[in-house]
């Protein structure tokens, strides 16, 4: 397989590699230049209140979750779901080290997680590109957001121009060996499907971004036709329908 192609693993795989290097998360983030303050800002862009309810899916070794909590306060509750038990396992060290009880961790396939109640603020933490059922995990987050809720997605990506084709190659090799992260999907646009206000922020001369999406407030109410209106037509396509 050549580097302009790209196979996404399975879910079984995922959760094996990711057992495997969750204690070199830190040194993927410097490895990667991951921009400083990034965490912050993507909690930030999720407008969050303190007792609020929040999601993040792919929460791995936890990093974002101090800053999720400090937005919500002690009466807010964080829901975290991830596929490796061994990035979780670092998770849940945190929870009890910082003495949290509002912070739910689940083992889990995101396709599938249920929360246990309606989400004010959904966040994809630099994990929307290592789902190989991304779009799916998608639909099911959305379907679980408060109408007027954030879904917040954090990642990198190829920054644009020269630089960009340059580093390509290199950066999908890199991906294959250690985070499995698609860098050819292109997130915001599936998330501008659900909001075509989405709000895009990038960093680092365009290598990593933060997209918000609102939930409408309603869903567009269909336009009734009235009754006498509705019988008129009726009557004329039995006319028509009489010709013949």
């Amino acid at each position: 397989m050549g580097w302009r192609e790209w196979q996404d693993r399975d879910a079984s795989f995922v959760k094996r590699r990711y057992d495997s290097i969750a204690g070199l998360i830190t040194f993927f983030e410097w490895l990667l230049f991951m921009p400083r303050g990034f965490r912050a800002k993507a909690a930030a862009a999720m407008d969050l209140k303190a007792g609020q309810c929040a999601l993040e899916i792919g929460c791995g070794t936890g990093r974002n979750l101090p800053y999720l909590r400090e937005s919500l306060g002690e009466r807010g509750r964080v829901y975290g779901v991830d596929l490796s038990e061994g990035m979780l396992e670092r998770a849940r060290a945190l929870c009890r080290k910082r003495e949290w009880r509002n912070v739910e961790l689940v083992t889990g396939d995101a396709t599938q997680y249920e929360a246990p109640e309606k989400l004010d603020a959904i966040l994809f933490g630099l994990s929307y590109n290592t789902m190989p059922n991304h779009q799916q995990a998608l639909a099911n987050a959305w379907e679980q957001l408060r109408p007027g809720g954030a879904l917040v997605v954090m990642d990198a990506k190829q920054p644009p121009g020269l630089l960009g084709r340059l580093v390509m190659p290199f950066s999908v090799w890199l991906m294959k060996q250690t985070l499995l992260g698609n860098p050819y999907i292109r997130p915001w646009e599936h998330v501008a499907a659900l909001d075509p206000d989405l709000r895009m922020e990038e960093f680092l001369g365009g290598s990593y971004y933060i997209c918000r999406a609102t939930k409408p407030l309603s869903r567009p109410v269909p336009r009734l036709v009235p009754a006498s209106a509705a019988n008129q037509e009726i009557d004329a396509l039995i006319c028509t329908a009489a010709r013949f």
